[in-house]
């Protein structure tokens, strides 16, 4: 009899469509919730994001009440539970009515600066299980962050950036400002892990940043080609000149920031525009074009964070009947609309391999691209590896 000696699931790679010659292009990816603000704008922001990847080959992300368990596409009447994606509550989306969340333990107001009502209440926080409590939004714990700010006052939350105009993959903050450390790219990719996956982060400031060097930072390609290959980016907006300000009587807390999503982009007689979501349920004509000129909220763009989730098996069957190897996986599948054109691709795909021996990796197909999330293996060798590699189509 045959048998299983190894599954394995391959990372994602990052692919350039080129886009129509001549004219205007409008390309953006279809299936983007656009949820109200609601309790922070990165929190909504960071909610729209992972709700389009709830629908779009992440079905863990989400998984209350609301919709059948998917995400809905916005936060409206019957579907106002999905803000616990970010903000947990108390008796909302199937918690108990005893049981604390992030609202009940951090929310006392807009830019309430006082203490965290948990606090007040002289009772534990509770575990971390939303978006909003992994990346600290709306905590007031932490000191001095990156010689910036302290925070984070309610609605805000606080992002580490490479003041170089470098990329930063994965980054946790060191303690220097308190425990936990945490921002909201190191929490970003926390809170996917707590949901059962994982995930590749990278934040950059923008190449229009006057505060880098000429030369540097995320440019309007980046944006671009993240599109293309099926990833929307979160955009971090904040003056160049606040890095902390006086609320409340309360000196050095967080500055005005605003945060949103970018999906799309467009292009027309020489001028760029990210297309996005506004973090306030604006629908779907939102542009700008790339420039650090006052975007939403009268802010500029300061940086981006790109957020790829990575593939993951989530179960294998074998058949003793006939030997075969049935494999499912979760995994991005994000649709591209070309709105010049009038047509949509799929933008991600997915080829199973397999290899002898791990010690001498020789993989090599057995199956061709894939648009589906499952595939049975006839008639495999013994001992076998397997692996699931993301292309973009």
């Amino acid at each position: 009899m045959k048998t299983l000696a190894k599954l394995g699931i391959l990372g994602a790679s990052v692919a350039f469509w080129a886009a129509p010659a001549g004219g205007s292009t409008s390309v953006y990816l279809t299936g983007v919730p656009d949820y109200n603000w609601a309790y922070g704008c990165m929190g909504t922001a960071a909610g729209n994001l992972m709700g389009f990847w709830d629908r779009h080959g992440f079905p863990d992300f989400y998984t209350g009440p609301v919709n059948g368990g998917v995400a809905p596409l916005n936060d409206s009447g019957a579907n106002s539970g999905i803000v616990s994606l970010w903000a947990s509550q108390a008796g909302h989306d199937g918690r108990p009515a005893d049981q604390p969340g992030h609202v009940d333990d951090y929310w006392a107001g807009y830019e309430n600066t006082g203490p965290d009502p948990y606090v007040i209440a002289q009772r534990p926080e509770h575990t971390p299980d939303c978006l909003g409590d992994f990346i600290g939004m709306s905590q007031l714990k932490w000191t001095n962050m990156a010689n910036e700010c302290d925070g984070n006052i309610d609605g805000f939350c606080f992002n580490y950036w490479d003041t170089n105009g470098d990329r930063r993959t994965n980054f946790v903050p060191d303690a220097a400002a308190g425990l936990p450390a945490s921002d909201v790219q190191s929490g970003l990719r926390a809170w996917t892990q707590f949901r059962g996956y994982d995930c590749t982060v990278i934040s950059q400031l923008v190449d229009f940043n006057p505060n880098i060097p000429a030369g540097t930072g995320f440019t309007f390609n980046d944006l671009e080609a993240e599109i293309d290959a099926g990833y929307p980016v979160l955009l971090s907006l904040q003056s160049y000149t606040e890095m902390s300000r006086t609320v409340n009587s309360t000196p050095h807390v967080n500055p005005h920031i605003h945060s949103m999503l970018a999906y799309g982009y467009y292009v027309n007689n020489g001028v760029s525009y990210a297309r996005y979501r506004t973090s306030w349920a604006s629908g779907n004509n939102s542009m700008h074009a790339w420039t650090s000129a006052l975007w939403e909220a009268n802010l500029p763009v300061r940086g981006v964070i790109v957020y790829h989730p990575l593939p993951r098996l989530r179960q294998w069957q074998y058949s003793l009947a006939d030997g075969s190897l049935t494999l499912q996986w979760d995994g991005p599948a994000a649709d591209l609309y070309d709105a010049v054109h009038g047509t949509t691709r799929r933008v991600h795909g997915y080829v199973v391999e397999t290899s002898p021996s791990l010690s001498e990796p020789s993989f090599s197909a057995v199956s061709p691209v894939l648009t589906t999330n499952t595939y049975t293996v006839a008639n495999y060798p013994s001992p076998a590896f397997f692996r699931v590699r993301l292309v973009n189509l």
